[in-house]
Parts: structure tokens; sequence; C-alpha cells
């Protein structure tokens, strides 16, 4: 889940505008930052890319690789920062993902006279390099060293005094940006989209030996490979400075997602219904917010007759044997990068099932992969905690049920309750609302239905950006179990709708019973609330206007306890780890 990029130009270039491409992708890792340049020069620190800066002067250098962390070997130190060395100094490497066989490695080569410096696994990947480098050049003691590699990587190796840099993508991707005497590589399309429009997207052992003027692929298994060209022309928003975090910048874009998703992907949409339609079986693969989302799928699609069935990613093995020819696989990811759906899907497509996805990033592995995709349309989401794009994932599943029950719909009309939603006065009174929770331990969320959906989603967002341990439950299983853990005070966040509106709130009255405060989150009031979230009337389509407050209701909590919404403790935005 780290963010690397790697430059090779002609001129020198700056490091610190080098340090602004990493940037853009701290969303995948904040824990610590580094960077290297061929001359042997290496500057780490702890904590954000801020800190590296600070570090640099007016230092450039025609060879730089870099990297923001997030920590799976070892603890977040600058010695288990990214770039790490050979024994030498000489030979530097960035890496994201894991390798699986490390520690067999690190012994192999400690056998041999190295040494190590940091707790990391990716470590050995220099002394490694170093080792085959004694008989061979460098380009040839990377891909040996490459080869005995196990996991999923994608790394960049640079040697002092050697203007080239090496790399390699397994289940980890990279994507190569072609400019004029000055070449990039990175981890995310998004670091480098600025600088360039034309682009190769990498395949898994994929090798790429980079110069400034000229790009070199062979891979492990086939040899020398040649990888199209594709030109992206896509638009990235300027920073707007009248938000404090990109969080609740990306909540309140959110009513601009309806003027995309239909509009660019009408073909899609129908080809994507017509095959839930033939398809015998359907399976929906996602994590986190998006196994929310898919649950909201298989919800309307139930509504529908058509039966299907959520699976989180990290569980589709055990389910493998249920998966044919005939099976529809619907995958959803914001990134298109998450490790257990690729997992998943690598999975079913050795079963001959057939793989749509419904995904974010044009170009990410999840699209290329796939035999048909959605494209999400709703810009790029650097806030850790989903939030347009999980409304965007909704409408994606509403209006494939609007299109499959033959029935017209109105974004624009979502679009005008959204924007509501979003308004002042909505967003003062749940900052009210925010002061009476912020300092509670447990939060307890209810509903059923298509509403359960809303309950979990919410409970994910407090509890992933306000630290506050927050619970959801279908309303009906209270009885079972949850009820022990009402006590006086203990607030409940009850999800109404039409359709399941009495049972629902019978089970609200069960908690205000037992001295439980209810906030309720609906169309209609009712003397069980003592606080009463007032939204827009709808039915399918109102798990929208359920979540959005809870967002706000998030984000102000987090803010309240001092927290930083964008980069919640332990997580990152895109899992590349299993």
């Amino acid at each position: 889940m780290c963010g690397i990029i790697g430059i090779v130009g002609k001129q020198d270039f700056e490091i610190k505008e080098a340090l602004k491409m990493l940037k853009r992708l701290e969303y995948r890792g904040y824990d610590s930052a580094g960077y290297g340049t061929s001359s042997g020069n290496i500057a780490k620190c702890v904590g954000k890319i801020e800190n590296l800066f600070e570090k640099v002067n007016n230092e450039k250098a025609r060879v730089i690789i870099a990297h923001t962390r997030w920590a799976t070997h070892g603890n977040v130190s600058e010695k288990n920062a990214h770039p790490h060395a050979d024994c030498k100094n000489e030979i530097f490497i960035v890496h994201n993902g894991i390798i699986e066989n490390f520690l067999e490695l690190k012994n192999f080569l400690k056998e041999r006279g190295h040494y190590f410096r940091s707790d990391t696994d990716s470590e050995v990947i220099a002394h490694l390099i170093e080792e085959f480098n004694k008989e061979n050049n460098f380009e040839e003691a990377c891909k040996k060293a490459f080869s005995m590699l196990k996991g999923s990587f994608a790394i960049l190796a640079i040697k002092k005094g050697y203007e080239k840099i090496v790399g390699i993508r397994k289940d980890s991707p990279l994507v190569v940006g072609i400019g004029k005497n000055v070449n990039y590589i990175a981890s995310d399309i998004y670091a480098i989209i600025p600088y360039t429009k034309n682009f190769i997207f990498l395949h898994n052992y994929d090798i790429i030996i980079l110069d400034s003027n000229s790009i070199r692929i062979e891979n492990l298994k086939e040899g020398k490979v040649k990888r199209p060209i594709e030109k992206i022309d896509v638009e990235i928003e300027e920073e707007d400075n009248n938000f404090h975090h990109y969080m609740i910048k990306e909540i309140m874009e959110q009513h601009k997602i309806f003027d995309y998703i239909f509009e660019k992907n009408k073909e899609n949409f129908l080809i994507f219904a017509d095959r839930i339609r033939n398809s015998k079986k359907i399976f929906f693969v996602a994590a986190g917010s998006s196994f929310h989302a898919s649950i909201y799928g298989y919800y309307l699609l139930a509504k529908l007759g058509i039966y299907s069935q959520p699976i989180l990613a990290s569980e589709f093995k055990n389910f493998k044997n249920l998966v044919d020819k005939d099976t529809l696989i619907i995958a959803v990811s914001q990134s298109g990068e998450t490790a257990d759906v690729l997992d998943a899907i690598r999975i079913a497509k050795s079963m001959n099932s057939k793989i749509y996805s419904i995904v974010n990033v044009y170009g990410s592995t999840l699209m290329r992969e796939s035999d048909y995709y959605l494209l999400m349309n709703c810009g790029f989401e650097r806030g850790v905690a989903a939030t347009k794009t999980f409304t965007a994932q909704l409408t994606a599943f509403y209006i494939l049920y609007k299109i499959l029950k033959n029935e017209e719909f109105s974004l624009e009309e979502l679009r005008a309750k959204v924007l509501d939603l979003l308004g002042k006065s909505r967003r003062e009174f749940i900052d009210k609302i925010s002061e009476v929770l912020k300092e509670k331990q447990h939060i307890f969320l209810i509903g059923r239905g298509i509403s359960y959906v809303s309950a979990l989603e919410a409970a994910l967002k407090i509890k992933e950006i306000s630290y506050i341990h927050a619970e959801a439950f279908p309303a009906g299983e209270l009885k079972h179990g949850t009820l022990a853990l009402i006590e006086k005070d203990v607030p409940c966040i009850v999800f109404l709708d039409e359709e399941n509106k009495d049972e629902t709130l019978s089970n609200a009255y069960e908690v205000k019973a037992r001295g439980g405060t209810i906030i309720g989150v609906s169309p209609f009031n009712d003397p069980v609330f003592d606080i009463w979230i007032k939204i827009p009337d709808g039915r399918e389509d109102i798990v929208i206007y359920q979540i959005i407050p809870m967002q706000i209701l998030a984000y102000l909590l987090a803010i309240k306890k001092g927290n930083n919404p964008d980069y919640p403790r332990n997580l990152a935005k895109c899992v590349t780890v299993k």
C-alpha cells in the first residue's frame, strides 16, 4: 500500500518537484517517506512528505526514486523508511508489496556476509541485487534478484553513477509515463498525469529498463515484449484551498457524480444489465465500503427476483467451488488495485467465469483484467475514507436496478436532493449532533433491508476516522444478544425507510426502553427519536440520502477529537497487500 515514483531525465530534475509528485500518492501511505538519487544521495523521514521537503535545499538529479510508506514489516522509523540500500550504499530500491520469502533470502545473504540496517522485508532486494552484481552487470543482477522473489511487488532499483531505473511489477501496479527527454514511472497514474498524457501499463512479471530516451520491457516468463502506449487525456482538478481536508471537499462535491456516471456510460450500463439478466449465478466481490455497496446491489437484485450473493474478497477462495462458466462476478473497487479483489477475480477467471467490474481508476489492474467494466467517473478521491466513490457505487447499482426493471429515473432529482443535504444549515445541525456524540465510547447503528447498508457504511465511517467504536446490526437482530449492551444514554442511530418503517421503529422503542438515546435518520419524524436527522423521501435511492449526513457526522467527530480525517491511523486507501 505504499506509493513509489521514479524519474529519469536527460537534464537534472528538481528533487522538490519529484516530491510534489510523490505527495499525490500520500493516500497510499504516510508513515514515512524518502528518496534516493543516482548521485548517491539519500534522505528519509518519519511521518508525512512535508517533513522530507525540509531536508531538501535546491538539490537536483537526473535519476530519482522516491517512496511513501505504509508499514507492513518493521515498525514506523527512519531506518525502516525507503529507499533501502545495499552494504556499500551504492544500490537503492523502493518497494510496494510484500516479499513472502524474505527470511529465507535474508539468511542466504547473511551467509554471504551481507548485513542489514532495517527490520523490513524490502531491504533484501537491495542486497540480492548487490550479490548478483558481483558477477553480472546491473541490469542482469536486477533480473536475477527479481526472479528469486515470492509475493507481491512493484520495485524500482537504481545504482550510483548509473543513469537508468530498473523495475518490475508483480501483483502490484506500475505505470510508465513518457515525456520528452524524461521518462517517469509510478505506482499510480495520478502521480504523473500532470506531466504527460502517454502511458504504458506494465503487466505481471514485466521488467522495465528506463532511461531518459528509451523504454525497454522484458517479461520474466515471456522474454522481450511490447506493451502499447495509451493516450489518456484526463484533467486533474486544481487544489481547492477553501477546504481544510480532502474528505470534506470530496463529500461536498458528491452532487457532481450524477453528471458523469450515466452520461459517459449509457451503452455500458445496458450491456452490464443484459449480462446480469443472462447469468445463472451472480456473485459480488469487494472489500470495505465497496462491499457495503455490493450488499446494496444484492438487495436490489433480490427485489427483481434475481438471485445473487455478496462475498468478501478475502473470503472468496472458500466459495470457489460454487463458481463456473455460467457465473458472473461483479467486482467492485474504487482503486481497482485491492489485492484481495484481484486475487478473487483471478480465481474466478480460472473457473471460466465472466468478470464485470465497477471501478473508479482508469487503467487499474481490475479494469484491465475484467471482461467488461463501468467507470464511476467521479474524479480522484484522496481521502482514505471513501465518500464520493461509495455514493457513485450506490448510484451505479441504482441505475442498473432501474434499467433491469424498465423504469425511468431522474438523476437530476437525485442531484438536487444531495445538494440539499450538503447545505450549510444541514451541516450546522449535524455539527450539534457531533457535540453530543464526541465523548461517547460506543455507538450502535441499526436498519432493515437496504437501510442496513446505511448502518454498515455509517459505522465504518465513524470508527475509521473518529476511532469511536461503532457497530451496525440488522435491526431484527437486536433481541438476539445486542440489547445486552444497551445502557443509559448509549446512542443508537436508526435508519428508516418506508418499506421497513414499522418493524424498525419497534426495535428503536426496544432500545429506548432500556435507556438508549435514539437518533433517527429518516424522511419522517417519530416520538421515539431524541434527535431527528431529516432526509429527503426516497425508495431504493434512500440509502444515498441516509449516508451523506453520516459522512459529514464522521468527519466532524474526527475534527472534534483532534484527528486528521484524511490520514486515519493504521489505514491506507489502496490495500495492495493481502
